[in-house]
């Protein structure tokens, strides 16, 4: 008997959207169960009806056996189900303690009992492996252990199975080998785990079974002996994915982007980039790693105009691109990729065609005396359309009718065809699924080819390394490390350089850039 099972399951959300249609999913108890699709495959939205955030269209889910039906979130937690999710849901002022007993705070003469919470955690934490330290304030303490303060948080509740979500999404390559140990532990002491990625390799290391979901509907389900990163690929998509992307050889040019001394000071007053110094050429793409939060948004954004520069110079073609206008910045030919792509990439209410000329309709070529022929937007969008595979019924939709990968589609068809000499991609791939996460990583690539030159900035290691020729390593803003990316590059070093564990010698960091 199943310990959890979903029978025909369907949600369909007001507007029409079908996201479940007649899904079934089970989980044996004790077992690691992989759950991955693209983005809008369903997925999320199962999980969500599995722990009562969402109410469920038709169908049935039984617990052991029993039909059961969960109004709410708690009382999925009352039978026994967590959910770890991927935006953490924590206190950042209040301890790691406080964290894990909020809402649940044990007590002593009905006034809460702080020591009592912290010996629980402490008991909890060595149970369990999930190494924190009780009495930390959240808001001090690396991604890593937030991660593991949500996991206790939720077993403090008496989880039985535990639903994460995109748990690896921004933990270094040692914090990814942690917490697999500690969801190995879980699992020895009886728990049971719904492991949701977009990783795939990370599906073959740590899972039992694997479910692939596509379009609102289950595409497989088999033994993860039995599945391959290819295989798997090709059930997300529907179609061959090819996951290493050819990065043929490529003579760099002159310096076509030169940093030197640049810092940024915060509006709080914190240091979040110290006198960095790097040189980025034509026909190279140069990767930036870090953990987050360790200065590459800061990055991105003063080099792009977004926000102004302390001290330092960023040049190109001879002219100092700091603290001017974003418009000044484009017109000395930087493209940006932005992070954010709903503040920063795009105007949601605005059409696909619109989003494609923002950068250019005042430019001679988009003009037509004093108005903007709107003949010639209308032809190169639809060409863009089609070059860059938008999914879209025509150009006058509005942008914020697209799905995520679509929307990316549409910014990088903007800036790659913005002719930039610099491009600054800020993860140019998050939040998007295989297939158009494949597309991307071509296109810069091709860019590459083409001579421009290519600032990657990707939380994803495995982006970092499978499409950069060199690397830099970003801690606490400063550059531990600019490496070559040979063969030899193992991801575990750069984990050490990225925890702020190792820094380069500087005579070979100098040689490096």
């Amino acid at each position: 008997m199943a310990f959890i099972e979903m029978r025909d399951i369907v949600k369909v959300y007001p507007n029409g959207v079908v996201a479940n249609n007649g899904v079934n999913f089970s989980i044996e108890r004790g077992e690691i169960h992989a759950l991955v699709g693209e983005n809008g495959a369903g997925k999320s939205t199962l999980m969500k009806l599995l722990y009562g955030m969402e109410a469920i269209t038709s169908g049935e889910i039984l617990l052991d056996g029993n039909s059961v039906q969960f109004n709410s979130s708690s009382d999925a937690i009352a039978a026994g189900i967590g959910m770890v999710h991927q935006n953490f849901m924590l206190v950042p002022s209040f301890t790691v303690a406080q964290n894990i007993v909020l809402g649940q705070e044990p007590t002593k003469s009905s006034f809460i009992d702080a020591d009592a919470a912290v010996r629980v955690t402490e008991e909890l934490s060595k149970r369990y492996g999930l190494r924190v330290d009780a009495t930390a304030i959240v808001e001090s303490i690396n991604v890593g252990m937030r991660q593991r303060v949500e996991i206790l948080k939720t077993l403090y509740r008496g989880a039985q199975l535990l639903i994460l979500d995109e748990p690896t999404a921004v933990l270094t390559p040692q914090e990814t080998q942690e917490l697999f140990l500690a969801v190995r532990e879980l699992v020895k002491e009886g728990k049971t785990v719904i492991f949701i990625t977009h990783k795939l390799r990370e599906v073959k290391e740590i899972s039992d079974r694997v479910t692939v979901m596509r379009s609102g509907k289950v595409m497989g389900l088999l033994p993860t002996s039995e599945a391959t990163r290819e295989g798997l690929a090709r059930m997300m998509v529907g179609r061959e994915v090819f996951l290493n992307i050819d990065r043929p050889p490529v003579d760099r040019g002159a310096v076509a982007l030169k940093v030197k001394d640049l810092s940024y000071i915060s509006e709080t007053g914190r240091m979040m980039l110290k006198e960095l110094h790097f040189n980025l050429d034509y026909g190279e793409i140069l990767g930036v790693a870090g953990v987050e939060g360790n200065g590459q948004t800061e990055l991105a954004e003063v080099l792009s105009g977004l926000r102004s520069a302390t001290t330092g110079s960023a040049v190109i073609s001879g002219k100092n691109i700091l603290n001017t206008s974003p418009r000044n910045v484009r017109l000395s030919g930087l493209g940006h990729i932005p992070e954010d792509r709903l503040t920063n990439g795009v105007a949601l209410k605005a059409s696909i065609f619109e989003n494609l000329i923002v950068d250019r309709y005042f430019k001679p070529a988009f003009m037509r005396g004093i108005s903007i022929d709107y003949k010639k937007v209308f032809s190169q969008g639809k060409d863009l359309i089609k070059e860059y595979d938008i999914r879209t019924m025509d150009g006058f939709v509005p942008l914020g009718a697209l799905s995520g990968g679509n929307m990316q589609k549409v910014i990088v068809a903007r800036e790659f065809t913005s002719d930039p000499k610099v491009l600054i991609a800020a993860q140019p791939t998050r939040g998007i699924d295989v297939g158009a996460t494949e597309f991307v990583r071509r296109k810069l690539v091709q860019k590459r080819v083409d001579g421009t030159a290519v600032l990657l900035i990707s939380a994803d290691l495995s982006e970092v390394m499978s499409i950069s020729d060199r690397i830099i390593v970003m801690y606490e803003g400063q550059i531990t490390c600019v490496i070559q990316n040979t063969p030899e590059l193992s991801e575990e070093e750069l984990g050490y350089y990225m925890l702020g564990l190792k820094h380069q010698d500087p005579a070979e960091m100098e040689a490096n850039l």
